[in-house]
């Protein structure tokens, strides 16, 4: 293993990504910590606020492809897994598949889709498959979806399952920049130097190839997490399901995911070990949307970002 190459192409992707994501430091390094692990992530933010932007870059970054699908209400399952459709000339049925086969999926505005399109998209970012016509066909082993939702908008939305808020390992929650990040957005926006225009010009080059990134996953095998650290992880998780303002916690699939996330942020943060301090970085992001509040804590303004910090609170630090 190679651990050293794997915290010097996360600092490489960084860097580039700056170039074009302005501010936003912290987004940038949650959604590389999700695609270092193979998993997937719901970003929340209000419209504007380069949710595209990022998926694009990260994907250029990394060689991958990218793909977009506008989910809405009238969405059907054929229109994102595709379908069979019957060739005259060769007297057969062919498939023509639709924009899921991609390695970066950005899903936008999610929770819009109906059920049974929601379906679809939980199998594939579960199995890594889409079956069409009883027939089950491989996604791209890169494959990765990043889910879109307006935190301010719900009319005309499907609230998502639990089950399928379970399969995101991260809630990644993207603000408006600060006034002088926002200035020099303004003032890139002037020339040539324009967040969009610099990705079409490829002034950012990729970092490594596609290929290559299932190798780098499996340098995070390489990341020590002492046991002492393993424990308070671990109680942390189960702290949730006892809380007295919570009343659905979260499940060992939460404990998985933050075990995962921990060893990607000690990654980006360029360490082989990881640290009390990335257990309590990732708690908010790996759990947040995986609590459900009492109703009446929820009507007293209560979040579960607030009940998170409680519980960090409460559970020993190990030395």
């Amino acid at each position: 293993m190679n651990p050293e190459r794997l915290k010097d192409t996360l600092a490489h992707a960084r860097t580039e990504a700056g170039k074009i994501i302005l501010g936003q430091h912290e987004v940038i390094d949650k959604a590389l910590i999700t695609i270092i692990t193979g998993q997937h992530a719901l970003i929340e933010g209000v419209p504007g606020v380069a949710k595209t932007l990022l998926v694009r870059t990260l994907a250029h970054l990394l060689g991958a492809d990218f793909g977009r699908i506008q989910f809405t209400p009238d969405l059907m399952p054929a229109d994102i897994t595709g379908t069979n459709v019957f060739n005259f000339q060769r007297n057969e049925f062919s498939l023509v598949k639709g924009p899921i086969f991609t390695s970066f999926l950005l899903a936008d505005e999610i929770n819009r889709a109906p059920a049974k399109t929601q379906s679809a998209l939980l199998q594939a970012m579960q199995e890594r498959v889409v079956t069409i016509d009883r027939e089950t066909h491989p996604l791209p082993p890169n494959f990765t979806v990043f889910a879109t939702q307006n935190p301010i908008e719900y009319e005309g939305t499907y609230p998502l399952p639990e089950a399928q808020k379970d399969r995101f390992m991260l809630k990644i929650t993207m603000s408006a920049p600060e006034r002088d990040e926002e200035l020099a957005l303004a003032q890139r926006t002037m020339t040539d130097q324009a967040p969009e225009t610099l990705l079409m010009r490829n002034v950012v080059q990729p970092v490594i190839k596609a290929e290559d990134l299932a190798a780098l996953r499996g340098e995070l095998l390489a990341i020590v997490i002492r046991d002492e650290l393993i424990g308070y992880l671990v109680n942390i998780v189960r702290a949730t399901r006892s809380h007295e303002s919570i009343l659905v916690g979260a499940g060992p699939r939460a404990t998985q995911s933050l075990i995962m996330a921990t060893r990607a942020c000690a990654a980006v943060a360029g360490r082989d070990f990881a640290t009390p301090d990335d257990i309590k970085t990732m708690a908010q992001p790996v759990l947040e949307h995986r609590l459900i509040l009492r109703p009446e804590f929820e009507i007293e303004g209560l979040t579960a970002p607030e009940v998170i910090q409680q519980v960090l609170q409460r559970i020993p630090v190990p030395r």
